[in-house]
């Protein structure tokens, strides 16, 4: 007995121990299948998060005959809602409810089909950073550095080009071509940007580029979910955003829900008949077409305003193609409007973002940007974006903005706009001669707009962007002109974007007007640059005096209360200047324009009811005292900038 005992007990040991290994085998195979995942080719967004305040999710998914698949998900909290085949065999679009019993974590999502085969995807859901009221966005607090970032600086050489990337060559001394600036050269002079004042930065896209030429810019996306290899990495792209938050300095992410480049993956593949506007005229003419009679847009921005625009020219603004690179993405097309909202939110959610630019607003369906800007609001209610309205007509501009009193009913839930109109009065106002209707009266009279604006301060104001020649050389080199330029951006009652360079002088004298030119790379960026901006090594006495003047200002108005939120009074131009006061308890500032040649001076009776009678103001820009009694005295052209906080 003791010996049968003996071999029974052996034998249910092998058989536990068999078990077990069979077990664990299997387990580890179900567990390297789910690693695998990446067999198949596409599942976007790559992952979400618990505790958002929309349940909703919606996962596209392309490989080879998913559409032939049904997919099953076994997760606490998670649930599959619907599944949408595509007109493409190689989509499968699943609405998943994400609810509030959902725990963050790694779950498989299996793709069963008729006969039984299975393929999984792992897919993770994250826990939220931080709470989504902490997304804060940029304001009339802030001031903004644009930066094109392949042309900022190349702290990493070894990410210069890609054998897999189309466009693999560098070269500086082609303007048009790329020239190697990435992620971490940004990061490497975040103390830079700090120092000079700004609080905010605003680098031009970063996603992959994949494009045969011009991929520089950044504009022509070919994939949404990825930052592109010759700027670095997303962790390099998490690191900028994390040190810039370190040395206070909000990012900016310039984002593009208008198109994508031609390049882009699903151009080869596309889901649907409608996912790009005038897509059949593309498909039937791929070989031989004219993107300008056939799609291009008509550029005529005014018909999302216009109350007699015909179908056919609102159709031509919102639904042809930017460029002929550039295929305009149909957001009428459910599944493309929730792919390019839950896009725009996870960047948001992973980089941290302080704010986002939204390029070439008013060609896309307003209806759709109105759901688009409103889901980011909900989401995260005190976060910021400013919509490009390339116009000088401030209704066009106010039209677009929250709070706006549209007739149309229109509200766009955006917070900001770009103001190019009171960009091109600021220009006109220094370049022209004094006279009834021309100089100075055109900055005073452009400001007399705000009437109009649901709220002034929120409006991005710039002396020059990406887009436009500098503003050196729209001020023709007038250094006097380019400061008188500069100071009143950084005091008018808005939130100013001031581009790379500009504190340099950086200009487009050769070519103006040239794009490549525009976007000239920053001396010092690039190993062995003869002149380094970055520390002053040569550069010319008039260029560190305007980096100087920069500097001075911005670190002033960083925190100055009366810029940020202060009422604004200005007076009619006088005798060649212009006067204008922000006001607020405890601090007044005084923006003074002068574009007198000679010696003159003014009465300051005229602006009495301001109440500086007696008191002791200072220079903010030489750091003078000034004491405000019956006149000031100029002895030259420029601007003079004072304040009541004389310590």
């Amino acid at each position: 007995m003791k010996v049968v005992k003996a071999i029974f007990i052996l034998l249910l040991s092998i058989s536990f121990f068999t078990c077990k290994q069979e077990k664990q085998e299997t387990f580890q195979q179900e567990e390297n299948v789910a690693v695998s995942n990446e067999s198949l080719n596409r599942v976007e967004p790559p992952n979400w998060w618990v505790g958002m305040k929309d349940k909703s999710l919606q996962l596209l998914v392309h490989h080879d005959n998913i559409g032939n698949t049904s997919p099953e998900i076994s997760y606490q909290g998670v649930t599959i809602d619907k599944v949408h085949k595509a007109k493409s065999p190689n989509y499968l679009f699943i609405d998943l409810i994400v609810s509030e019993t959902a725990k963050p974590g790694k779950f498989d999502i299996v793709f069963k089909s008729e006969n039984d085969e299975e393929q999984r995807h792992t897919y993770e859901l994250k826990s939220r950073g931080k709470k989504p009221e902490d997304f804060v966005g940029f304001n009339s607090s802030d001031a903004i550095y644009l930066i094109t970032p392949d042309r900022f600086a190349n702290a990493n050489p070894e990410n210069d080009s890609f054998e897999n990337l189309m466009e693999k060559e560098i070269d500086r001394t082609n303007d048009y071509a790329r020239h190697g600036g990435d992620i971490e050269g940004v990061t490497n002079h975040l103390n830079y940007i700090s120092d000079l004042g700004f609080t905010a930065i605003w680098p031009c896209p970063l996603l992959t580029n994949d494009m045969p030429r011009w991929s520089y810019h950044g504009y022509a996306m070919t994939d949404f979910y990825e930052i592109d290899p010759r700027f670095g990495t997303l962790e390099e792209y998490l690191e900028l955003s994390e040190k810039a938050k370190e040395k206070g300095i909000k990012l900016i992410m310039d984002q593009v829900a208008n198109h994508c480049g031609l390049e882009h993956w699903w151009m080869k593949d596309l889901p649907f008949d409608d996912w790009v506007n005038n897509q059949k005229n593309y498909e039937e003419n791929i070989d031989n077409w004219n993107w300008e009679t056939n799609i291009g847009s008509n550029h005529r921005r005014t018909t999302n305003q216009d109350i007699y625009a015909s179908e056919a020219d609102r159709k031509g603004n919102n639904e042809g193609w930017f460029v002929a690179e550039m295929p305009d993405l149909n957001q009428r097309n459910p599944f493309m409007a929730k792919y390019i909202i839950q896009n725009s939110i996870w960047w948001i959610e992973t980089a941290n973002l302080g704010s986002i630019r939204q390029d070439t607003y008013p060609y896309q369906d307003k209806g759709f940007m109105s759901d688009w800007a409103g889901a980011i609001m909900n989401e995260y209610p005190n976060f910021s974006i400013v919509g490009e309205e390339w116009s000088y007509n401030p209704l066009l501009i106010g039209y677009w903005q929250e709070g706006a009193n549209n007739r149309d009913g229109y509200d766009s839930n955006l917070k900001s706009s770009m103001d190019f109109a009171m960009q091109k009065n600021i220009v006109d106002a220094l370049n022209e001669n004094e006279s009834w209707d021309k100089g100075l009266i055109k900055i005073y009279d452009g400001l007399a707009n705000d009437f109009h604006y649901a709220s002034p301060k929120d409006i991005m104001l710039f002396p020059d962007n990406h887009d436009m020649s500098r503003i050196f050389t729209q001020l023709n080199g007038d250094i006097p002109n380019t400061k008188m330029a500069l100071a009143t951006v950084l005091t008018l009652p808005r939130t100013p974007q001031i581009y790379y360079g500009t504190e340099i002088l950086m200009n487009d004298f050769e070519k103006p007007g040239d794009h490549g030119l525009i976007r000239t790379d920053f001396p010092g960026g690039w190993q062995g640059d003869t002149i380094n901006a970055f520390t002053g090594d040569g550069l010319t006495d008039e260029q560190k005096d305007m980096q100087s003047f920069l500097g001075t200002v911005l670190n002033y108005r960083k925190n100055s209360k009366a810029i940020h939120e202060g009422k604004t009074v200005h007076f009619a131009p006088f005798l060649g200047t212009y006067f204008l006061f922000r006001i607020i308890e405890g601090e007044t500032v005084v923006l003074i324009l002068n574009k007198n040649e000679e010696p003159i001076t003014i009465d300051l009776k005229r602006y009495a009811e301001i109440g500086l009678d007696g008191k002791e103001l200072k220079n903010v820009i030489t750091g003078k005292k000034f004491l405000w009694e019956d006149a000031i005295a100029f002895n030259k052209k420029g601007v003079t900038l004072l304040t009541t906080k004389t310590k």
